[in-house]
């Protein structure tokens, strides 16, 4: 036992070792008992006897018919998801389905949508729409979804089973523009905001085995209301409601709307039961725990749970902190408590630090303050491509009628925004979240020679001269035809203007990008992701050396607190 006991020692601090000089076990200003105090459980929060309910993804799914296409559709097989839709088109007393179906201008696809947790009833999230196996369609480039009504489907009995209508959806397909080099990808595709909610999703708690009773039920909702209020009807009202002796329904405090997972865990970690001297102990047992990175995830989340003066001094001071964990995590729960010390630390850590990016721009999003606008404008202007568009996402997000980041619904058809800072010259699309397209940097123009597709009946010609022409080709029909200066502004306009929809000009940017006519920076998607390092960045990403600096000295964070919804690429 002697000789046994230095490894059994080693052993056991091994893994606070192997985190790393900047994220030592012990701070040396740190009192040891003190902190062994600080990190012990308490054991009279709301997550002892619950756990959440309702933060999972559904999928819905249906199957529907995509028209318009340019000869790739094709004839289903005679299979289950042949007859699904037959069943469909005659309940829309369509006439002569099988004729329909069996045009190369038409084809059956599967739907596919995730709707988000807290889902209401009128919110708008992407679908998924792919053409099944054993199909003659091969792309539906140039597709319109026709409407479908999603359901949740499972197998029961060896049997596919759908349930209740919780969505519809319709609207134009994109398909990747990398289509063309991927014959696989053309048969995929996403409709951007095309999918609509039908039935509210329910949010809340699930009081534990032995725990239930109405009792607990409303002292849990009650401790909650204490902390969370919320309008409904003009009239302000706690966010929580005792449904049963098991079940506590939660309403999502407005400033949580793009975070539900850390509404839920702030919720959890509200103290029941507690008197003023209680609480006073915790305060000072959860100002030193946030001290230390180890441990200052949680205690911030506890400190925002707690909410007041004396929780905002503790995180304030915590975000003074030389080490980037404590500082991050305690400004984090200050921009949930709205307060003006958040946005300096959230701003360094959006700019500098890719692994707490998401969190931070979403944090700085969720404000009612100045500062904080002031703070994400700022962030517009810098080289990284998905720091800009993440800020001017967590603009539109904070303020969306704002004349900066409101835009204008092109067309009736997406969004779009031109953003004339003199900066970097960039243009941003997307295949998530919801149709739109960002200029960054006014007066970018396109060089000639070029010729474009802008989807099936849209060229774009700007061969010689400084103009180009934009011309629409209907068969039947005379040829429609816009003449525009070489500003990327105009051509989009012209697109529109002759009808063409959203896959439409991003395949004519898509188009420009790779002939060389257009030397901005396109980007898609350049959304901020967890953990980003320059070990993980994407080779597109990459390429795009002036927007991107290579992150070459970042630390590989592991972020502790809930993942936003702000960036979800499932578009919920």
């Amino acid at each position: 036992m002697t000789r046994r006991a230095p490894l059994l020692i080693l052993f056991s601090i091994a893994p606070l070792l192997a985190v790393g000089c900047t994220r030592s076990w012990l701070r040396p200003d740190l009192d040891t008992s003190a902190l062994e105090e600080a990190t012990r459980e308490d054991s009279n929060l709301i997550s002892r006897y619950t756990h959440p309910y309702g933060l999972n993804y559904v999928q819905v799914q249906s199957v529907a018919l995509v028209t318009g296409l340019d000869g790739t559709g094709g004839d289903p097989p005679p299979t289950p998801q042949r007859a699904a839709l037959l069943d469909e088109m005659k309940r829309h007393d369509v006439h002569h389905p099988n004729e329909l179906l069996a045009k190369d201008s038409t084809a059956l696809a599967v739907v596919t949508g995730y709707l988000r947790p807290g889902a209401q009833r009128g919110d708008n999230f992407d679908v998924e729409v792919r053409v099944p196996s054993r199909s003659d369609a091969t792309s539906l480039r140039d597709g319109w979804l026709m409407p479908a009504r999603l359901s949740e489907h499972a197998v029961l009995g060896q049997q596919v089973r759908t349930g209740h209508v919780l969505a519809e959806a319709e609207g134009a397909v994109l398909v990747d523009p990398s289509a063309d080099e991927d014959e696989a990808l053309a048969t995929r595709g996403r409709v951007l905001s095309g999918g609509l909610v039908r039935k509210d999703r329910p949010l809340g708690l699930i009081i534990s085995g032995q725990s239930k009773s109405v009792r607990l039920a409303k002292e849990i909702a009650a401790a909650v209301n204490e902390r969370f209020s919320t309008k409904v009807d003009g009239r302000r009202t706690g966010v929580a409601t005792p449904k049963t002796d098991e079940f506590v329904e939660l309403r999502i405090d407005p400033r949580y709307k793009d975070n539900i997972s850390r509404f839920t865990k702030v919720v959890r970690n509200i103290a029941i039961r507690e008197s003023a001297g209680e609480r006073q102990a915790r305060l000072g047992r959860l100002a030193l725990q946030l001290m230390d990175p180890l441990t200052a995830a949680t205690a911030a989340v506890r400190l925002e749970a707690i909410g007041g003066e004396q929780a905002v001094e503790a995180l304030k001071r915590g975000a003074k902190q030389s080490d980037a964990e404590v500082r991050f995590y305690a400004a984090e729960a200050l921009a949930y408590l709205d307060e003006t010390a958040a946005v300096e630390p959230l701003t360094e850590a959006a700019r500098d630090e890719p692994a707490f990016r998401v969190n931070a721009l979403a944090a700085l999003s969720a404000m009612n303050d100045y500062v904080a606008y002031e703070a994400l404008r700022s962030l517009l202007d810098v080289r990284s491509a998905e720091t800009r568009y993440g800020a001017f996402r967590a603009l539109w997000s904070m303020t969306p009628d704002d004349a900066l980041v409101a835009g204008e619904r092109l067309g009736g058809k997406f969004s779009y925004h031109l953003l004339d800072l003199g900066s970097t010259p960039m243009i941003h699309v997307t295949q998530s979240f919801r149709p739109e397209i960002v200029v960054f940097g006014g007066d970018q123009r396109f060089q000639l020679p070029m010729v474009l597709d802008a989807g099936k009946n849209i060229l774009v010609n700007g061969m010689t001269g400084s103009q180009i022409t934009v011309s629409r080709f209907s068969a039947g029909q005379p040829t429609q035809k816009r003449v525009v200066s070489t500003s990327v502004d105009a051509v989009i306009r012209a697109i529109v203007e002759l009808g063409g929809t959203y896959p439409d000009v991003v395949q004519a940017l898509q188009q420009a990008k790779q002939d060389g006519a257009l030397l901005t920076s396109l980007r898609v998607d350049a959304l901020p992701e967890a953990g980003r390092t320059y070990a993980s960045r994407s080779a597109d990403a990459r390429e795009d050396a002036p927007l991107d600096p290579e992150d070459a000295g970042a630390t590989p964070y592991r972020v502790a607190t809930p993942l936003p919804d702000l960036f979800s690429r499932k578009g919920g």
